[in-house]
């Protein structure tokens, strides 16, 4: 069947909006695979490269630590000073037996020397020979002259020779140790794969070992760049250029026994690889979808425009259509150093400040026993024996003052400084910063009953609130718990006062806050409170982008909610209710303000956000009024052009049967809604309008026309030809026959 120009015009958008969305959507996807692909590869790449080293350093420090061991026995004395001839039997063998024992430990394959500077012999690989004069000079400048270092290693054609001058321990060298480690005998010690590059440098940059595949990918002066730039750090990757101008990724571990520098190449191939599946995968999941997005867009197409095709089946056979997206660390390390505490209490005295924090931390989590908390209370200067009652108190910030949300780890650590001031050191223990924003305060209280508690308490956080906002000038609210007997109970204590800080919601900033007397609140009923008509008012208001009446509203329907829902988790709820339907509402009226990829920032916002002036300004500067401005536009844009539309179809139909129903039908809009459009627009009714567009047509035909008064009021709608004289006259102050003769008679 032939599809009309309005199929089309359905059909093409919503397709390329729909094949838009997928390639996006499958795009986004590659792209976010390929990154965790290539993160995958990378770190398994560090962790083979960090093998090697620890494989090869392995075996490099067996055959040191077995020379030197060897140096400071009796017998390596003995056999260095004892001029061997091949007549010692004993001595030869005896040092062929320790060279034997230490290859035993060492790389296989490895060839290994010993030199005797003081009798000027050698035995390697089972043979003795004599050291003239001019050997032991060469050897001597080769390997001890102005060293500093007895162990040191060199490149040689055959690997990688380990010298180590003996005695280890001793500036008088008698001896040198040579371990000559071949290169197949390194490729067995690194095992790599047979397409792996692995290349191992010194720390001046000097090719050490290199593996068939590594091949000449740089030259001298690269790697000596190369190698400066990998030793500022222990492990990682960085993309460097080949000698024949071809970027790679390498992957370097740096050993910290003898600061080589090992080194392989991150090959795309292996990332291709490991991309392969997903591309075919991602490949059928775009052709489906597009596949579907042709079938939607199809028959969206054909729904809309079904009524179009019953008009055209209605009409005469020969009608056509045109077809047209550090703490972390510390605290684990703070754990670690808590499981070795055995070892450590020898340094507990000058870590007390660090250890008292960290207990006080683990009361709070509920890691401390109660054999553990008698044995460190001591320990660290309390002496809470006796009839001793606990109260914590927790501070959170109301808001950030004149300062930015960043210094908000610097505020809390003054609002700890300010809270060992305030409170005596012997009526609490050490605060403490819970987390990112709440400081954490145990006070102790001794002799004293419920009543002097609860007021001394009162009279601490009083004075707190007032110092912050004295010397920071910024508000604070404190959340307190009941009183408790044991610290061991400080878990629940804590989670009180978080409840009773929750309760800001509703008691605005600066508030002192006792559990006690908000416990029936968040263990009672829940009555949940939702100011819907008020909310109905304010849409109505954005609709109609009236600020004024929106800015009313809201105080309104935002003072409702705080009120009249006792229980802040009421107040947490129907607050996420209210964006969730300026979202929807967002969605119905099509404007973008929250409709972002980040809305759930402003849910997070909100929730963290405890007091009511900062949730009210966020809301009134970040969505309210954005809306409104948002809507004001797209309305007026909306009304032009509804009331243009209107406007053209009277001057383009008023000699035929019209009305603001009928139009309404066509353009698909609430006639009452046309009408006020129509009226706010042109200033008159679309009645007042539509009579005075045929008037004029009216007068037009009177002068240049014969059609007599009868046909042109039929023509213009009239039933009654004498309701078009009425018409007429009312508006022209003459008959339609008087206002002929007048003009045809100038």
């Amino acid at each position: 069947m032939k599809k009309g120009s309005m199929f089309y015009k359905i059909f093409i958008p919503v397709l390329i909006l729909g094949v838009g969305l997928v390639a996006s959507f499958g795009g986004y996807i590659y792209l976010s695979t390929e990154s965790s692909v290539i993160e995958r590869v990378a770190n398994s790449k560090q962790s083979y490269i960090t093998q090697i080293k620890n494989n090869l350093e392995q075996k490099i420090q067996t055959i040191e630590y077995a020379f030197n061991t060897y140096s400071t026995t009796s017998s390596f004395s003995e056999v260095v000073k004892n001029p061997i001839t091949e007549k010692d039997f004993q001595a030869y063998r005896n040092v062929n037996t320790q060279l034997n024992y230490i290859a035993s430990m060492g790389p296989e394959g490895t060839e290994y020397t010993l030199i005797s500077l003081d009798q000027k012999w050698r035995i390697v690989d089972g043979k003795l020979t004599h050291l003239t004069e001019e050997e032991l000079k060469d050897l001597y400048d080769s390997y001890i002259g102005n060293r500093k270092q007895g162990l040191f290693w060199t490149k040689t054609a055959k690997g990688i020779r380990l010298v180590n001058t003996l005695p280890v321990f001793s500036n008088k060298k008698l001896a040198i140790a040579l371990s000559d480690i071949s290169l197949e005998s390194l490729n067995r010690a690194i095992q790599t794969k047979e397409e792996t590059s692995v290349l191992i440098t010194n720390r001046q940059g000097e090719l050490l070992y290199e593996n068939a595949s590594g091949g000449k990918l740089f030259r001298g002066s690269q790697l000596t760049q190369i190698a400066e730039a990998a030793g500022k750090q222990q492990d990682g990757m960085m993309t460097v250029e080949t000698s024949d101008q071809h970027e790679v990724q390498l992957i370097f571990a740096k050993s910290t026994y003898n600061n080589w520098i090992y080194f392989t190449v991150l090959e795309q191939a292996e990332i291709s690889d490991s991309l392969q599946t997903t591309r075919f995968g991602l490949i059928v999941m775009v052709l489906l979808l597009t596949l579907l997005v042709v079938v939607v867009a199809y028959g969206i197409s054909i729904h809309f425009t079904k009524p179009i095709q019953k008009i055209k089946g209605s009409l005469p056979g020969n009608t056509h259509f045109s077809s047209k997206n550090e703490f972390e660390w510390i605290m684990s390390s703070i754990d670690t150093i808590l499981t070795e505490k055995e070892s450590l209490e020898s340094l507990m005295e000058a870590e007390i400040p660090q250890l008292e924090t960290q207990l006080i931390l683990n009361l709070f989590r509920s890691r401390v026993s109660r054999e553990e908390l008698e044995r460190k209370l001591p320990r660290l200067g309390y002496d809470l024996s006796g009839d001793r009652r606990f109260v914590t108190l927790l501070i959170q910030l109301d808001n950030y003052g004149k300062r930015e949300p960043s210094d908000k780890d610097v505020l809390l650590l003054a609002i700890n400084k300010i809270v060992e001031e305030v409170v005596e050191r012997e009526q609490r223990m050490i605060p403490v910063i819970l987390n990112d924003n709440t400081q954490a305060t145990i006070v102790v209280f001794k002799g004293m009953d419920k009543e002097e508690i609860r007021k001394r308490v009162m009279d601490y956080a009083a004075e707190l609130v007032k110092t912050v906002r004295d010397y920071l000038e910024l508000s604070i609210s404190i959340g307190i718990s009941t009183t408790y007997g044991s610290l061991l109970e400080s878990k629940e204590a804590c989670e009180m006062g978080k409840q009773a800080l929750r309760h800001r919601l509703n008691l605005g900033k600066e508030s002192i806050i006792f559990y006690e007397e908000i416990s029936m609140l968040v263990s009672g009923p829940v009555l949940l409170y939702y100011p819907s008509e008020l909310e109905a008012r304010l849409f109505d208001a954005i609709r109609l982008g009236d600020e004024e009446q929106v800015g009313v509203t809201f105080y309104q329907l935002l003072a409702e909610m705080m009120k009249k829902n006792k229980n802040s988790m009421n107040v947490e709820v129907t607050l996420i209710r209210f964006v969730n339907n300026l979202i929807q509402l967002e969605q119905l009226l099509g404007i973008e303000v929250l409709l972002t990829q980040d809305n759930h920032t402003l849910y997070h916002q909100i929730l963290d956000t405890r007091n009511p002036e900062e949730i009210e300004r966020l809301l009134v500067e970040q969505v309210i009024f954005p809306m409104v401005k948002s809507m004001k536009e797209k309305t007026n844009h909306q009304f032009r052009c509804l009331s243009e539309k209107i406007a053209a179809i009277v001057r383009s139909e008023y000699d035929q049967d019209l009305s603001l129903e009928l139009i309404g039908e066509r353009l698909h809009y609430n006639p009452n809604y046309l009408s006020s459009i129509f009226k706010k627009e042109h200033g008159t009714t679309f009645s007042e309008y539509l009579m005075g567009y045929r008037l004029e047509m009216a007068k037009k035909w009177l002068v240049e026309s014969d059609m007599t008064i009868k046909d042109i009021a039929e023509r213009l709608q009239y039933h009654n030809s004498q309701n078009f004289i009425r018409s007429f006259r009312k508006k022209e102050n003459v008959t339609p026959g008087s206002y002929r003769k007048i003009k045809q008679g100038t």
